[in-house]
């Protein structure tokens, strides 16, 4: 059962033959060997060019012969805490720990440091002194310079210094990672390899760095957040592997953080290559006893068609890591690993998702995207689409259909998400017909994020009104084709720019479909997202005005809880949250109340009897109990109504 992986304990490597590995790939995830995890491909890439690869998952972190499995790499170690940041896998917006951890066999939490890139680095480190280092992932991706971290509170130093590491890989890192497997084996000294696209070095001497744009110093973004703002957005406007300038973040006088341009993307062919490779697409059995990793479920039957996003949500580190630029697979690559499917056992007909972070871009922009790059200040699709824009769902239709044709195949359903003004952007409907007639079943998940045009501009998202149109088209096809399928609506709390009275207007706006979320995304500052420099210096890089930001955990709690207003639970904060608006034409029993009135608690007694609540009483009990059943269920989320 273990032929066809790669080792993971020197009895696995000896087999092979080896006495030594090349690199060893320590990774926060468990071994899953599947393209849809960062690990898998580059050591699958890293093999495909001759290098031995052994994999240390999941080690313990307390233990230093944990990570001399196969003893010290000719070349070097790669370093990643998974396909999650670690600090995201491990704990909620709110800062609680999490219970589950979906890359773990069993789901066990607790298998992974927090800041895992930087424990697993200093932990290698204190046992080889002079071994290469090399980080990559979204975790080191992200924090591959100074940054601002939520969960400490704090301006951290760029990730490649506190971990002790000589390089960082970023972005996606195919051909990054192949070029310094080369200059290693080449006989070059890691501190020499300061000049590969898609690397972040340190160089110790001014001299040393050329043609590069300088950011402000360590020193003076601890000083001014003012100055953290105009660095982010000196950083945002050089993510083009095109236009993007070599980046140069001074610590002191005596070293330098360097990052070189990004990398250029994939070609069509490139990509396919990738996703060739022999992976064994399932984790390794070594977690059978356990359970297996239920991160697979979600990936074992679906396609990733495509890469890049040129949405530019500012909440999204997708420009920061995977870049603007779309990049594809081919028809024939995706129809092979389509009819791989078919050949598994656990195969039910169903392909889940065929997409990627946008599942509807299967094609640059515009045409000069892949020989000039993307604008530097403009983008796409916000505020209105681009005059270049070319919106045209041809290329993924047509896979679509093929996909439809193969043998054994049932359905096929689109869930990474589709941008509804590209939708709206494309002249022709045929895109929206096939979507509502073949790839949806029953409901739609679709991602306007908020109602306030005030927020959703800080949020790089089109006006409300262009949703709304999405919704009367997405409508109006489903009744022309004889279906009853919705649409459920992606909503966040607390984004800045979000105060009291816009948490107010969404929860109207919910009150008029009749729709609760079951849960409720409040606004996560994640490293490297427009969003998140909002979040800490409060204002927009972009344009370096004030923005209102909601930090304060009572008032999150109340934005929250207004998107889920029928939810008994959150009286308290709903009334709280209308009073401090001057909204309580909002309290009371008219169909556009959102909450019921009631007696303030333990008031006295009467009849003999102490008064209780209004909500806790039979009568309020009843009250919730009606008003909730006259509400529309899940499935009539924005319904029309008959005219």
């Amino acid at each position: 059962m273990r032929q066809g992986f790669l080792p993971v304990t020197r009895a696995d490597m000896e087999a092979r033959g080896w006495d030594r590995v090349d690199f060893v790939y320590v990774s926060g995830d468990a071994y899953v060997d599947h393209p849809s995890f960062g690990h898998a491909i580059i050591t699958r890439v890293l093999e495909s060019r001759g290098y031995r690869v052994g994999i240390i998952a999941q080690p313990d972190w307390k233990k230093k012969e944990s990570i001399a499995v196969f003893g010290e790499p000719r070349l070097g170690f790669l370093v990643s805490s998974g396909n999650m940041d670690s600090m995201v896998n491990h704990y909620s917006v709110s800062k609680k720990r999490r219970k589950t951890d979906a890359y773990t066999p069993g789901g066990i939490m607790g298998k992974r440091p927090d800041y895992a890139a930087v424990v697993y680095g200093n932990l290698i480190r204190q046992t080889y002194k002079h071994t290469p280092i090399i980080l990559g992932g979204i975790e080191a991706s992200l924090r591959r310079l100074a940054h601002y971290d939520y969960w400490s509170d704090k301006l951290k130093r760029s990730i490649l210094l506190d971990a002790q590491a000589d390089l960082i890989s970023y972005g996606m890192g195919e051909r990054s990672i192949i070029e310094i497997a080369e200059a290693l084996d080449a006989g070059i000294a890691v501190q020499d390899i300061t000049y590969i696209d898609g690397t972040v070095c340190k160089v110790k001497s001014k001299d040393l760095i050329y043609d590069a744009e300088y950011l402000p110093s360590y020193e003076e973004l601890q000083e001014d957040k003012m100055n953290y703002a105009r660095s982010f957005y000196q950083q945002y406007n050089n993510t083009d592997p095109f236009t993007g300038k070599r980046l140069a973040e001074p610590y002191g006088e005596h070293l330098y953080v360097v990052q070189n341009p990004p990398a250029k993307p994939l070609t069509q062919q490139e990509m396919d290559d990738v996703y060739s490779l022999p992976y064994m697409r399932t984790y390794h059995p070594d977690y059978e006893k356990e359970g297996g990793v239920p991160a697979i479920s979600e990936v074992k039957f679906s396609l990733i068609s495509n890469r890049g996003c040129f949405g530019s949500c500012s909440f999204c580190a997708l420009t920061f890591h995977q870049g603007r630029i779309i990049q594809t697979r081919s028809h024939e690559s995706l129809l092979q690993e389509a009819e791989m499917f078919t050949k598994d056992p656990e195969f039910k007909g169903y392909i889940h998702d065929v997409g990627g972070p946008t599942a509807n871009f299967r094609a640059p922009a515009c045409d000069k995207q892949l020989t000039h790059g993307a604008c530097r200040h403009r983008q796409c699709l916000f505020p209105t689409p681009c005059k270049q824009l070319k919106a045209d769902h041809s290329d993924y239709l047509s896979l679509l259909k093929k996909l439809r044709e193969i043998p054994k195949v049932k359905k096929v359903f689109i869930r990474s998400g589709i941008r509804f003004d590209y939708v709206l952007a494309d002249r022709n409907d045929r895109f929206l017909k096939e979507l509502c007639q073949y790839h949806v079943s029953g409901q739609l998940k679709v991602a306007p994020e908020h109602v306030s045009d005030q927020v959703l501009e800080l949020m790089g998202k089109p006006k409300n009104s262009v949703y709304q149109t999405f919704v009367e088209k997405y409508y109006d096809m489903n009744k022309k084709l004889g279906k009853e399928q919705y649409l459920v609506p992606y909503l966040m709390s607390s984004h800045p720019g979000s105060t009291m009275k816009e948490a107010v207007k969404l929860a109207e706006y919910l009150r008029g479909l009749g729709y609760m979320p079951e849960q409720v995304q409040d606004f996560y500052p994640t490293p490297s997202t427009i969003s998140t420099c909002m979040y800490y210096t409060g204002v927009d890089p972009r344009t370096m005005k004030p923005v209102y930001v909601p930090k304060n955990p009572h008032e999150k709690a109340m934005q929250r809880a207004l998107i889920q207003y029928r939810d008994p639970k959150n009286y308290d904060l709903i009334l709280e949250a209308l009073k401090m608006t001057g909204r309580m034409d909002l309290v009371g029993f008219g169909p556009n109340c959102l909450i019921p009135p009631r007696k303030l608690e333990h008031t006295g007694r009467q009849n003999g009897k102490k008064a209780t609540s209004y909500a806790k009483s039979k009568a309020g009990a009843n009250h919730y109990k009606e008003k909730n059943a006259k509400r529309k269920p899940i499935r009539n989320v924005h319904k029309k109504k008959e005219r």
